[in-house]
């Protein structure tokens, strides 16, 4: 057992309580990993998530983080290190997501997603470098970035969050170069899985099918795309999606509002 505990691989997920971040901890978990479930305000669904897995046997611990600042970043990172001296991979999966558009463009506003969305990513790929890597590891460790299928299908809703995730898609190929050898970077691109912001149930149902396989992204399928990223050691720098063909559907605006646009004209 104690052979066991010393083998076993850690990773971080950051906004690992709900949604798919709950998915990927859960994958990883019953992948043999400890998984270090990130929480902001989601608390009670955190600890609820590793209760649960705890009970199966599987190591699961949350922990509190503000990614709200380098400062916060860094804390978290700390917090991660009091219970492990080496992340073996980091899934950045928190994320902020509101409307605008360029022309109400708000700075502060934008900045906020900015924050959550690119400069939280960084600077937690910077300490993990720099405090859970040690140097001469037999194998590097993983940084997956979880992005969207839309900085391959770009329109101009979303706009910052779409801009944010664009800059995230890029810095994979930076980080993969500068972080090498002791750390792999990779990216994932999901499509539509959940119902998001306004979005109704029922624009959801039309929305889901809008790609190549007609269906709903199933957030397993992007779990299990993060933790063969995070175990395949001759995969850096490349971005996968996992979004049913989404990104070769072009469309002039978000899903979501297609949708909207084409219901309102089936009742009028």
């Amino acid at each position: 057992m104690a052979s066991d505990a010393m083998n076993r691989k850690s990773v971080l997920v950051t906004g690992g309580a709900a949604r798919l971040g709950a998915a990927v901890v859960e994958t990883f978990a019953r992948a043999g990993w400890q998984v270090f479930c990130h929480y902001a305000r989601s608390q009670d669904l955190a600890e609820a998530l590793a209760a649960r897995l705890r009970s199966e046997g599987l190591q699961v611990v949350p922990v509190h983080g503000d990614l709200s600042s380098d400062e916060g970043c860094q804390a978290l990172i700390a917090a991660v290190g009091q219970h492990t001296s080496r992340l073996d991979a980091l899934v950045n999966n928190a994320s902020a997501f509101e409307p605008d558009s360029a022309d109400d463009f708000d700075a502060a506003a934008a900045g906020r997603q900015l924050q959550v969305n690119l400069m939280a990513p960084l600077s937690l790929s910077k300490w993990m470098a720099q405090r859970l890597v040690p140097e001469g590891a037999p194998d590097p460790a993983c940084i997956v970035h979880i992005l969207d299928q839309k900085v391959f299908n770009l329109n101009p809703d979303y706009f910052s969050y779409t801009v944010s995730k664009l800059a995230l898609e890029r810095a994979v190929s930076l980080q993969a170069q500068a972080l090498a050898p002791a750390i792999r970077v990779c990216g994932v691109a999901p499509g539509l899985m959940y119902v998001s912001g306004p979005q109704s149930n029922d624009n959801f149902t039309w929305a889901s099918q809008a790609n190549l396989l007609r269906r709903p992204v199933d957030p397993l399928d992007v779990a299990r795309t993060c933790l063969f990223l995070a175990a395949t050691h001759g995969i850096t720098g490349s971005t996968l999606s996992v979004d049913n063909g989404q990104h070769l559907v072009p469309l002039p605006r978000d899903i979501m509002f297609v949708v909207d646009d084409l219901l309102k004209g089936k009742t009028t």
